[in-house]
Parts: C-alpha cells; structure tokens; sequence
C-alpha cells in the first residue's frame, strides 16, 4: 500500500490525514470497547486520545494499524482505506511507540532503529545515515550510543530510542500509546519538551493515547475525550476543552482546577494583554510576549505587585493585571 502523502519534504512523504469513520469493536463474548466513533486528523496535526481506564482509547491506537481488527467502520490514511490493504505493510508504514519501548535487547540501538528501513530492504549505507540522522534528532549522539545495548541505558534514553525507531521510515503517521509513563516525572517533562522540538521539525500527523490531562494540554493540538464505549464527549483545542466543556462528563474530567490548565496554554499576545498605560511601568516584572499566561501568573505570585509588564525585545508593549489574569483563567460555567 502506498499511502497518499498530504504533506511532503523534499521528495518523501511526511504526513497523511486520518479519518476514523463510523470505527467499533465489539468482541465475540458482546463486549462493545469502541462504538461508532467518528474523528478527523488533519495531516501534521498531533491530536491526543484521552478518558478513563476502559474507554476505549488505546483500542482506538490498535484499531489505526490494525493490530486490533475493527467489527465496524472505516478507517482512512490519507484517502486510502486501510481495513482492505495487508496489515504487515500497512504498519511498516506507520510508526508505534508504546509505554515500555518494547526494544530488542539483544541488538544494539542502531539495529534497533534500523529495524524497519531493513525490513523494506534499504541499502545498508542508506540505513546507516538514517540511523545516524534520527539518533542526533532526538538527542543522542551516534557515536557514544549507537553500539549500546537497551540495557546499558536511561529509561528516557530508551524512549528517545524507540521513538527514533518509529521515525525510522519516515512514516506518515506516528501511533505513540502512553509513550511516556514509564519514567519520573523530571524526565518525563524533559521527555516532553524534547519531543515537542521534534515535531516542530518533522511534523508527522500524531496520536497520542495518555491518562494525564496535563500532558494531553500540553501536547495536543486538539484532545479528544473519550468516554466509556470510545464515546466522543468533545474534540477541539485544548483552550477550548479547559474553558467550554462540552458536556458534564468532560467538565467532571478536566476538573475543578481547570482555569489553571487553561492559562497554561493561553498565550499572551496584544489581544491577549492590557494596553501599556501611560506610566508606572518602571520596576514592574517582565514577562515576554508570547509567553503563557501561567508563566506571567508565576511573576505575580513571586511579587508584591498586582500587575506585569509584557515585553517584545526587551521593549515594554502592555501590562498584565491580577484581574485580567483571572478573567483568562476562568471558565464559563
């Protein structure tokens, strides 16, 4: 099968649109794990799976690359149905990462990332620079880990491992179920700020399946709340999920404590901030523009001041006050 790429670097593809369309698993004993779920994914586009134990999310992941088959449905990779082509080549087109790495112990990190290039018969000095390049990507150096061996590294180390092993093909779609739960949590924002960087490189169309809200507001370009059945509660941007909740379910979900999520993927920008008053200005704290609006409330609380001055190059262009700050941060109810 060869997916229809929607977004190209150089002459590869890089990404591909995803279309879950009426998707449902319903196991022989009548269990129903996901019923009739229907969700778009632009092409470059890192959407997030959320909701509690059971409701079908990692399901949803397995269903993508058909390591579950779906009873109902159709799902979509850039146009193509992917429920009528052959499932091994399918997955060697998609990249999976999963919570525990699942690398090969007995083989070195280079053999480890050069798993799949070797599968389709890449040529091996074609394999090795690729091994090399996605090494370096995600913060490893090649010549100091390449001949290591799983057990001889971090477990952030591993996952930096099996997600350049996802990338290796240069897939257009990456599945990552809980990619990074299984390390502290000093290393795992490392983990996450890291792979950030590396989507605003490579931007590859992105699941995620994750049980923490915080992570999924982070990551997301959108989060999708599943609930029990793989039932869609809400789709959209994580500003929007924090502030609107679109049924009981998600705002029991995102909690009381959402306000304080929402700022933190509130960006200030000049529609976002107060005009710079005429004066008194000198002495204020700074914060820059295009910063979060969590860290400006940060600078307040460590000040004896109710009011931030916004700057761009060093150069002050609006103000941030205690009341507007609470203004972004609250949700309708």
């Amino acid at each position: 099968m060869d997916v229809t790429p929607e977004t190209t670097d150089g002459g590869g593809p890089r990404a591909a649109s995803i279309s879950l369309d009426g998707i449902g698993k319903r196991y022989p004993d009548g269990t129903e794990a996901v019923r009739e779920l229907s969700l778009d994914i632009a092409a470059g586009e890192l959407v997030v799976l959320i909701g509690p134990s059971g409701c079908g999310k990692s399901t949803v992941l397995r269903m993508v690359n058909r390591l579950i088959e779906p009873t109902a449905g159709r799902i979509l990779l850039g146009g193509e149905d992917v429920t009528r082509v052959d499932p091994v080549r399918l997955r060697r087109r998609i990249g999976y990462v999963i919570q525990n790495v699942g690398l090969f112990p007995h083989q070195t990190v280079s053999a480890n990332v050069a798993t799949v290039p070797q599968l389709l018969g890449w040529p091996r000095e074609r394999s090795r620079k690729r091994v090399e390049e996605l090494l370096e990507l995600v913060g490893l150096d090649p010549a100091q880990f390449g001949r290591r061996y799983p057990h001889e590294l971090s477990g952030g180390q591993r996952q930096r491992v099996g997600v350049a092993r996802a990338l290796a093909a240069d897939p257009v779609v990456l599945l990552m179920d809980e990619p990074f739960s299984a390390v502290d949590p000093i290393v795992r924002t490392r983990l996450q700020e890291e792979f950030l960087r590396l989507q605003a490189e490579v931007r590859k169309t992105i699941v995620l399946v994750t049980h923490d809200l915080d992570e999924a507001v982070r990551l997301g370009d959108r989060i999708a709340v599943l609930s029990q059945g793989g039932n869609l509660e809400q789709y959209d941007t994580p500003a929007t999920v924090l502030g609107a909740p679109a049924t009981p379910f998600v705002r029991e979900f995102v909690g009381a404590d959402r306000g304080i999520r929402r700022l933190v993927v509130t960006p200030l920008t000049r529609e976002t901030i107060e005009p710079l008053p005429g004066a008194g200005v000198d002495g204020l704290p700074a914060v820059p523009l295009g910063g979060s609006a969590y860290d400006a409330l940060g600078v307040l609380l460590s000040s004896a001041t109710d009011r931030v001055v916004v700057t761009e190059a060093d150069r002050p262009v609006g103000v941030l006050s205690r009341t507007r700050l609470l203004d972004l941060g609250r949700a309708p109810d």
